[in-house]
């Protein structure tokens, strides 16, 4: 019984140390994946080292069959009093169905799905800024699947 006991606790702590605390989304629709873990950070602002790739891992399960998905990635910035978003470009990082590692679309109702997305921080993003991000994933009919809301900051390389 105290072996069952170390062995769930033991994985508890891995689960949690391979996920990052992550919130709903306030800007966009589409529920919290069952996991995201962004590498190198369980607790925002999440460090995001310029030049470099920024990993994130997803796990959900696709609300219905989709054909295909879109990664979309808005940073919000505070300007004096206001809120200004900026949408960030993936390129061929949003094509979500490229990126699955577990299944290919399309995709069934209820199946659980794994992704990764790498999003390069580019250079013009000055070192010290502080931003909130939100990364959603839509459906060929751009119908929200998932969403997820994270402060970051970049740093230097």
């Amino acid at each position: 019984m105290y072996r069952f006991i170390a062995l769930f606790s033991a994985l508890l702590a891995l689960a949690a140390a391979n996920t990052t605390q992550v919130s709903q989304c306030q800007h966009n629709a589409g529920a919290l994946p069952r996991n995201t873990h962004i590498q190198g950070c369980t607790r925002p602002p999440c460090a995001l080292p310029q030049l470099r790739d920024a990993i994130i891992n997803m796990e959900f399960v696709a609300p219905r069959r989709m054909t295909s998905m879109r990664t979309l990635a808005t940073a919000y910035m505070r300007v004096g009093s206001a809120t200004v978003p900026v949408p960030y470009d993936l390129g061929a990082n949003s094509v979500t169905c490229n990126h699955l590692t577990n299944a290919s679309c399309p995709v069934s109702s209820g199946q659980t799905l794994r992704y990764t997305l790498r999003m390069f921080i580019e250079a013009f993003f000055p070192v010290g800024t502080e931003v909130t991000v939100e990364f959603r994933i839509v459906d060929q009919s751009n119908s929200p699947v998932v969403c997820v809301r994270v402060p970051i900051r970049i740093v230097s390389p």
